[in-house]
């Protein structure tokens, strides 16, 4: 069977995928300072880094036993006999780097190293897909996707059963060090853990529109393409929307006098916003026209047998001439609250995984309505460990404080005497 071992593969991250992971639109052009950031982190790690791939052929049936609905029925529509089990890692280097420049008061500089690691890893598992994909060829086959533990329809607790699954398949040891904790996350963290179906039916595959993997795939110069790149899979992580202004927003010409769209375009639906906004939302008017919204987050662990979190958000919003500015976002545990200290990185770092929550205050001094432009990941899982996840609760927050302040301009409720403070839960 066929294994593929590489312990030091060539780096060519490209640009556009960085500058993605930075959260900068596609045409902007890096200049200056941010030019300088990104130069220093690529050099770095090229003088530094050590990254790996190791991939190992499987039967299909050695999968059979995750629970992701998702990949069995792809496994399923396409006829797969075989999978690939892969494992590309940046290693501890970037990781390391990136906690010394925060410790050294350089945040700017710790946030471009930490997402030139992400870019490396999405450009190794695009690697090994590739050669995968041309040693499938080669044999009359074809390679499907790679799909992943903690992407959409896979839970992340199957990290350590597909961890086991490669350990006792693999037959050479791989190129370097990589633990995988109880709770899935992996060390070091700039890793990832795949699945590559294998099918001898290239009419089945091009059946389906997602199983087709040059449509995911963003390998450049591959002379095994079938399909042109039309879309990409889950980013292993994301942090684009955390900037303000990383993103193209043009706001709609019909607005009302405070800025806010009162035909606005949510990601929730208008039943679950009229609930939340009702039963789960505190606005509180202030004299000189601002408001204190308060809102209280309830979820669970991914792992550690989902233990709940109730997390409170309080933001202060300007007056309605200002566009509701958002002038004071905060997030925290609810006072009581336990279940954030079992989440995966607070017990790898409670520390930094506290600050983390407290600092990150997305859209701060914009307008309320430019909520409606942030283009952040659907990541519904309860838990807080990373920030497409703590990005997709701030803009539920947001979107439904932006409903509740159009039905008062509307005159179609009053926010004047609020309810008590409600629990927003994981169903969202």
């Amino acid at each position: 069977m066929f294994e593929l071992i590489d312990p030091c593969p060539a780096l060519a991250v490209q640009e556009s995928e960085y500058k993605r992971l930075l959260g900068y639109p596609p045409h902007y052009t890096l200049e200056e300072r941010s030019r300088k950031l990104a130069e220093s982190a690529r050099q770095w790690y090229a003088e530094h880094g050590r990254p790996w791939i190791y991939a190992r052929e499987t039967e299909a049936r050695r999968v059979a036993g995750f629970s992701s609905r998702q990949l069995h029925d792809q496994f399923r529509d396409a006829e797969v006999h075989g999978a690939m089990l892969a494992v590309v890692s940046a290693g501890p280097q970037c990781e390391e780097k990136a906690r010394q420049l925060w410790e050294e008061g350089k945040p700017d500089e710790y946030f471009f190293m930490e997402m030139y690691g992400s870019a490396v890893v999405e450009h190794l598992i695009t690697l090994a897909s590739g050669r995968i994909c041309a040693q499938a060829d080669q044999d009359g086959m074809v390679a499907l996707p790679h799909y992943s533990p903690g992407y959409s329809g896979w839970d992340v607790a199957d990290q350590v059963k597909l961890w086991k699954l490669i350990q006792q398949q693999k037959t050479n040891e791989l190129p370097g060090d990589l633990e995988v904790m109880e709770t899935g996350m992996l060390r070091p963290k700039k890793s990832l853990l795949a699945v590559i179906g294998l099918t001898r039916h290239l009419d089945k595959a091009t059946a389906f529109a997602k199983l087709v993997p040059c449509e995911n795939c963003s390998l450049p110069g591959c002379q095994f393409r079938r399909a042109p790149y039309q879309h990409s899979l889950p980013q292993v992580e994301d942090v684009r929307r955390l900037q303000a202004g990383a993103y193209d927003y043009s706001p709609p010409k019909n607005l009302s006098a405070s800025g806010l769209n009162h035909n606005a375009d949510y990601s929730i639906n208008l039943k679950a916003l009229r609930k939340w906004s009702r039963e789960r939302l505190q606005l509180i008017p202030a004299q000189d026209g601002s408001f204190e919204a308060r809102f209280r987050y309830e979820g669970t662990t991914c792992s550690n047998m989902g233990r709940p979190i109730e997390i409170d958000y309080r933001i202060r919003l300007g007056p309605a001439a200002g566009g509701y500015k958002i002038l004071d976002p905060l997030c925290s545990p609810a006072p009581g609250d336990v279940g954030h200290t079992f989440q995966c990185e607070y017990l790898k770092d409670a520390d930094s995984f506290m600050r983390n929550i407290a600092d990150e205050k997305p859209l701060l001094g914009q307008p309320l309505e430019n909520v409606l432009g942030w283009e952040r990941s659907r990541t519904p899982s309860g838990c807080y460990c990373d920030v497409d996840r703590r990005s997709h609760k701030w803009g539920l927050v947001y979107e439904v404080i932006h409903y509740a302040l159009v039905q008062r301009e509307k005159g179609t409720t009053s926010i004047d005497n609020p309810a008590p403070l409600a629990k927003l839960e994981t169903s969202i």
